[in-house]
């Protein structure tokens, strides 16, 4: 004798059914965004209702009509003005992003109960047997209506209109049947074909097929909901990756096809640049938080817009150091003219901003910035619970040693003399800014080095 049915093995087919379980908790930025999707959506399904509906009614005009001229009445069009009534007030609805629960359950009853009203009413229009009306197959608009509603990514709505409509047919069989009486009912297909006898195993095939499309759309649904719900949140989380990445560093890390991994690095011919406030700590330690914080806020925006808008992408911050690299995140051919052209862009803008504290009356240090060329690594450091993409190599040491020697010089930036003579061979045009200063000892530099600063 079997025992019971091991509850693994339950979970197991749930997954197999169902798919991986759904996030425990939907962030509510991910679930706003999915709320305006399936607002879209809803606006496109009206659309689409009332294109079925102009076009069904174009055909209908000009098609032959199939019943005498002097029927009582006809339903089709009655129907038609009723549910293009329906359908606008419905567009109306979602445009304005409207449509609650409530109201998109009374759509599908509506949609399925004008469908099977005018069906119904084919046996009065042609003043025949109600099992006419069984035969019609007007009854495939049914799956339209299903699929429809799976625009909307969610099954309940599915499943509302499936049931509808098996409900629905199964009333009109019983209403053909109680008006024909039992005597009408046969097993012979042939007669049911061409008499007004009715074959109740093909009219339950008919609501055993409306059934199982709606089961596997729902079940179809259910799965790709989930997955639309961790797309959402892995697109949200993307997106704010890329904020406290640069763009090519979160592009990195959302397209590899790879396990990240510690040590991961490449090779690159690079520039690094190091922009700095002078005299930042002793000034933020006079101010309250809130003004330091703003301070940082206002120099680090014009200051990156600065760098990315020549090609640089930033590493990192330091309190108010930034690291930024050319070539690196990105590889780029002019990776040296893109530097120097940065420190005109980083020390104008700076100049900028203290103009603008100024007027203000509010403290404005000066931005200062250093720059050196050569090759890097590129790549992943940390642990496997803790990754950062980062540069590494003598051009990010120089870079910060050229930084603080700009105290030293008394300027507002200062580059390798070399890399200024490699940036002109690309066609830099700046150089007629740059002051040559030969045989400067640098600290922490073992031989003396040729430089080029802005005053």
């Amino acid at each position: 004798m079997r025992g019971p049915v091991p509850s693994g093995w339950l979970r197991r087919l749930a997954h197999l059914l169902l798919g991986p379980p759904a996030p425990s908790r939907i962030p509510a930025r991910v679930a706003e965004a999915i709320r305006r999707d399936q607002d879209s959506s809803e606006i496109i399904v009206s659309c689409i209702q009332l294109l079925a509906v102009a076009t069904f009614a174009t055909l209908y005009s000009l098609a032959p009509k199939a019943f005498p001229p002097d029927v009582p009445f006809e339903p089709v069009p009655i129907a038609l003005v009723a549910y293009t009534a329906f359908t606008l007030v419905r567009f109306a609805l979602a445009l304005r992003g409207r449509l609650g629960p409530g109201f998109l359950c009374l759509s599908v009853v509506v949609d399925v109960a004008l469908l099977m009203v005018t069906i119904w009413s084919f046996h009065l229009q042609y003043q025949a047997p109600p099992a006419i009306y069984l035969k019609a197959p007007t009854l495939m608009y049914i799956f339209i209506l299903i699929a429809l509603r799976a625009l909307r990514f969610e099954p309940t709505y599915v499943i509302l209109c499936g049931v509808a409509g098996a409900v629905g047919w199964l009333v009109l069989l019983g209403y053909a049947v109680i008006g024909q009486g039992e005597m009408e009912i046969t097993r012979n297909y042939l007669e049911y074909t061409t008499s007004f006898k009715i074959l109740l195993g093909a009219e339950f095939d008919k609501v055993v097929s409306i059934l199982m499309v709606t089961a596997i759309l729902a079940l179809a649904l259910h799965r790709a909901r989930k997955l639309l719900v961790r797309a959402a949140i892995e697109h949200q989380a993307a997106q704010e990756l890329s904020r406290f990445f640069a763009p090519e560093v979160a592009g990195r890390i959302t397209d590899t096809d790879e396990e990240l991994a510690p040590g991961q690095a490449e090779l690159r011919e690079a520039a690094i640049l190091y922009i700095d406030l002078r005299g930042f700590t002793p000034m933020a330690s006079r101010l309250e938080p809130a003004e330091v914080m703003r301070l940082l806020s206002e120099y680090q925006s014009r200051t990156v817009a600065a760098v990315r808008g020549c090609g640089g992408s930033i590493d990192k911050f330091m309190g108010d150091g930034i690291l930024a690299s050319f070539g690196a995140a990105r590889g780029s051919d002019g990776y040296v003219l893109e530097a120097m052209l940065a420190i005109e862009e980083v020390l104008a803008a700076g100049e900028s901003w203290r103009e603008e504290r100024r007027r203000e009356g509010l403290p404005a240090p000066e931005v200062a910035a250093a720059a050196a060329t050569g090759r890097v690594m590129f790549g992943t450091v940390g642990d496997s619970q803790r990754l950062e993409y980062t540069v590494i190599g003598e051009p990010v040491n120089l870079a910060a040693k050229l930084e603080k020697h700009c105290k030293v010089e008394a300027v507002r930036a200062i580059v390798p003399l070399d890399m200024l003579e490699l940036a002109c061979a690309q066609g830099y045009a700046g150089r007629r800014r740059w002051k040559i200063r030969k045989t400067r000892t640098v600290a922490g530099l073992a031989e003396p080095l040729h430089i080029a600063v802005i005053e």
